[in-house]
């Protein structure tokens, strides 16, 4: 996980010891709750609103400015990076006959043996349909993108991947005898984020609300999809978010990271205590 220094763009810049997720619209400055003002688009810092004293009234949208200050065009590189992975994965399956894709899905019966199935699986897709690494892909790409700019790199790939390890300790709780490919746990954990933050910054998300539903309610009614990985992604996904909220000031680094580290523990213990019964 990524350490931010109090006077990078994960700080306030009036405000360095104050932590924020949300930039300018139209400089790219990090601004706090306190200094964010409400524009038609997202927000923006008071210099850039004209001087507007209405402070102290959090915005109802997240500013996701896809540029930082000194017009640096900003790189969700994170998302990249995953998304290049998962590409390149999807080929090798391809290449090695549905080799790779056997010694990376995830089959609970084989959790004591080969325990790193519940995180190569989030890797790895249906070799039988293109639709379903496509699909997979374009998500991560639309919420990556957004949420990488709010959270920075390290949380993002840290929420990616502790919401996919709960999408598979969902499956080895509520479907021991499925065996399951795919990063749609992590997904639907970056949709349970995305609430969370949103609902953080008194945000209405009534869209991503329904948008959730309908995509969990498929698990349900189209055969073949997972719905208990997508239930345990997007509980771990919120959770993870709630903590990055509640400890974005800058003197709560440590608690930040303390907490998410218990995050996993607790997810390990979940899956030792699946195993043995």
């Amino acid at each position: 996980m990524t350490t931010e220094g109090r006077n990078g763009d994960g700080f306030c810049y009036r405000h360095p010891d104050r932590e924020s997720y949300v930039l300018c619209q139209r400089c790219g400055k990090t601004v706090c709750g306190q200094c964010q003002v409400s524009a038609a688009v997202g927000v923006h810092c008071p210099e850039c609103a004209g001087g507007n004293k209405a402070l102290g009234k959090p915005a109802k949208l997240l500013g996701a400015r896809s540029s930082r200050a000194g017009g640096e065009r900003f790189q969700p590189r994170a998302t990249y990076v995953l998304l290049g992975i998962i590409v390149s994965v999807y080929v090798a399956q391809f290449l090695s006959g549905g080799a790779l894709t056997q010694w990376a899905a995830y089959w609970p019966p084989l959790t004591v043996l080969e325990p790193w199935r519940m995180m190569t699986a989030v890797f790895v897709h249906s070799d039988s349909s293109i639709f379903h690494v496509l699909f997979n892909g374009y998500s991560l790409y639309i919420l990556g993108t957004l949420l990488e700019r709010l959270i920075g790199p390290g949380r993002f790939v840290a929420l990616f991947l502790l919401s996919g390890f709960g999408g598979s300790l969902a499956v080895l709780w509520l479907a021991p005898s499925t065996a399951v490919v795919g990063a749609s746990g992590a997904i639907f954990g970056l949709f349970g984020a995305l609430f969370v933050i949103q609902r953080s910054f008194g945000g209405a998300n009534r869209q991503l609300v329904i948008v959730l539903a309908l995509n969990l309610a498929m698990g349900f009614i189209v055969p073949g999809i997972s719905w208990q990985a997508h239930v345990g992604g997007v509980v771990t996904g919120a959770l993870v978010a709630w903590i990055l909220v509640r400890t974005r000031q800058g003197d709560r680094s440590r608690a930040r990271r303390t907490q998410l580290v218990l995050v996993g523990a607790g997810l390990v213990a979940a899956t030792v205590l699946g195993v043995l019964l």
